[in-house]
C-alpha cells in the first residue's frame, strides 16, 4: 500500500502543478476554467462513468464526501452509462460529454487534441505513473488510466481439479485436451463460455497479442506486416485456439443466447468451467462465488496456455483512461478530481487491480500468476509520428481487431454456421489488413 504521508504529498505537489498549468493555459489561450481567486479548484463537476454498479451501491458518493473534504467548493456529480462507449461516442459529436470521462476505445490518438485537454508532458507524468504511452499523441498525455489490468482465463478450479486437471495448461492443445476432461467428466458443463451474444467479451482475445511471442514490439511490428495472421504469429494463435474450443464444441451450445450477468453466477456455481477476460473480472467472479456459497477460492486465474522457453507472458495495460473534456468550463477541478481519483481514492487497490501508480501494490487477485512466475508485458509504444498508424489501418482494413465482429466471425465459422474455413478467414484477414496498409502508407 502506498504510505498515507505519501500520497498525500503527491496529490499536493500534482494539483498545485496542474492548477498553474490550466491556468496558464487559460490567460493564454482565452479558455475560460473555475477557480477561486486563490487558484483552488471550485464549481460544479459532471464525471461520465462506465461502473453502474458503484454508482447503485454508493460507493461514487463515498468518493465524492472524501473529494470535498479537500476540495469542498466543487460540486460534483456523476452521470452512470450501462452502453458507455456507444453514448459516450454519440456525445462526442456535441460538446456535452461530461467534464471527466473514460477514454472511449474508437477515438484515435490523433484525434485526442480535438477532444481532450491536455494533461502534461508524457515522459514527466511517468515518473509518478505507469501506462500511459496508449492515451498519448505528439508527446502529451491525454489521458491517465484508473486501473491496470492483466489478461488471463478466469476458470472455477473445483471444475477443473474434479476433471483431474492440477496443472496449468501451457500449450494450446493442452488447453483443448483439459476442456475435453472437463466436458467428459460433467457434459452440463459448458467448458469455455465465449459470451457471444454480448459481444465486447470477445475482444478479450486481442489483450493477449505480445504474450505468444513475448514480444513487446509485437503491435507496431503487426503495423509494418501483410499478414499478421501467418502461422506462428500472435493473432494465428489466439484465434487458431478460438476455432478450435469452437469448432470441437467444447463452449456453449447456442452462442446467440448467452448472457454476461449470468454467466457470473454460472461460473461460480460450476456451470462454466471458464472465460477469457481480462484481471479486471477476477474480482466480480469472486464476489458471484460468494453470493452463491461456493467462496471467493473457487476462482482462480490462468495466464494464455502459452509459454516461450518455459515462462508464461501476460500483457498489461491501463483500464479506462480519465481524461478532460476540451469544452469543460471547470478543467481546473476537473484536473484536481483526476488526480485525486488516482492517487487517493483508492480505486485500483479495491477492484484488485495494477496500480496505475509506478509505485503502487501488485494485488492478491493476481497471487495465481506471481505463484507460476508469469512475467507481465507492457507493449511498446508507436513511435512518434505513428500513434495513429495501428488504429489507422484497422480502421481502413475493416478487421476490427477490437470490435466483436471480428471474431464473432470465427465463431460462427467454427460452428459451422457461415460455410467458411478456418484458412478462408485467415487468408481474408490477411487480405484486408494488406489492403488498410496499402490504403494508409500509399
Amino acid at each position: 500500500m502506498f504510505p498515507h504521508a505519501r500520497r498525500t504529498r503527491l496529490l499536493a505537489v500534482a494539483a498545485i502543478a496542474s492548477t498553474v498549468a490550466l491556468t496558464a493555459a487559460c490567460s493564454g489561450g482565452g479558455e475560460s476554467a473555475e477557480a477561486n481567486e486563490d487558484g483552488t479548484p471550485s464549481g460544479d463537476l459532471l464525471v461520465l462513468t462506465w461502473r453502474t454498479d458503484l454508482l447503485e451501491d454508493g460507493t461514487f458518493d463515498e468518493y465524492a464526501e472524501r473529494f470535498n473534504e479537500e476540495y469542498p467548493d466543487v460540486d460534483v456529480e456523476f452521470e452512470g452509462l450501462t452502453d458507455y462507449e456507444g453514448e459516450v461516442r454519440t456525445r462526442m459529436n456535441t460538446d456535452d460529454y461530461g467534464d471527466v470521462l473514460g477514454v472511449v476505445g474508437t477515438v484515435t490518438p490523433d484525434q485526442f487534441p480535438d477532444f481532450f485537454e491536455p494533461l502534461g508532458d508524457v515522459e514527466e507524468l511517468e515518473t509518478e505513473y505507469r501506462f500511459l504511452r496508449d492515451k498519448t499523441f505528439d508527446g502529451q498525455a491525454y489521458g491517465i488510466p484508473v486501473v491496470g489490468n492483466t489478461q488471463g482465463i478466469v476458470y472455477n478450479k473445483t471444475v477443473w481439479e474434479d476433471a483431474g486437471i492440477t496443472e496449468p495448461p501451457t500449450t494450446p492443445e493442452d488447453f483443448v485436451d483439459a476442456l475435453k476432461a472437463i466436458k467428459e467428466n460433467d457434459p452440463e458443463v459448458v467448458p469455455l463460455y465465449t459470451n457471444y451474444k454480448d459481444g465486447w467479451p470477445l475482444t478479450q482475445w486481442e489483450g493477449h497479442r505480445g504474450e505468444i511471442t513475448a514480444n513487446p514490439d509485437y503491435v507496431n511490428e503487426m503495423a509494418q506486416s501483410d499478414a499478421p495472421w501467418t502461422e506462428g504469429t500472435d493473432h494465428y494463435v489466439i484465434d487458431s485456439l478460438l476455432w478450435d474450443v469452437v469448432n470441437q464444441g467444447l463452449t456453449e451450445e447456442d452462442p446467440t443466447t448467452t448472457n454476461w450477468e449470468e454467466s457470473k453466477s454460472l461460473l461460480a456455481n460450476g456451470r462454466i468451467g471458464s472465460m477469457v477476460l481480462g484481471s479486471w473480472a477476477i474480482q466480480q467472479m469472486q464476489a458471484a462465488a460468494e453470493d452463491a456459497g461456493t467462496g471467493a477460492d473457487t476462482i482462480g486465474y490462468l495466464p494464455f496456455p502459452h509459454q516461450v522457453d518455459g515462462t508464461f507472458y501476460a500483457a498489461v495495460g491501463g483500464d479506462y483512461n480519465l481524461a478532460i473534456n476540451k469544452n469543460s468550463e471547470n478543467k481546473v477541478a476537473a484536473r484536481a478530481w483526476i488526480d485525486w481519483f488516482n492517487t487517493e481514492s483508492g480505486y485500483a487497490e479495491a477492484n484488485g487491480g495494477l496500480s496505475p501508480l509506478k509505485e503502487g501494490p501488485t494485488p492478491d487477485t493476481l497471487k495465481d500468476f506471481e505463484a507460476l512466475g508469469v512475467e507481465y508485458l507492457e507493449l511498446t509504444p508507436a513511435p512518434a509520428g505513428k500513434e495513429s498508424l495501428f488504429a489507422d489501418i484497422d480502421a481502413e482494413s475493416e478487421v476490427g481487431t477490437n470490435t466483436p465482429d471480428y471474431r464473432q466471425r470465427i465463431v460462427d465459422a467454427a460452428r459451422g454456421a457461415s460455410g467458411e474455413t478456418k484458412d478462408q478467414i485467415f487468408d481474408d484477414l490477411n487480405s484486408e489488413w494488406a489492403a488498410g496498409r496499402a490504403a494508409v502508407e500509399g
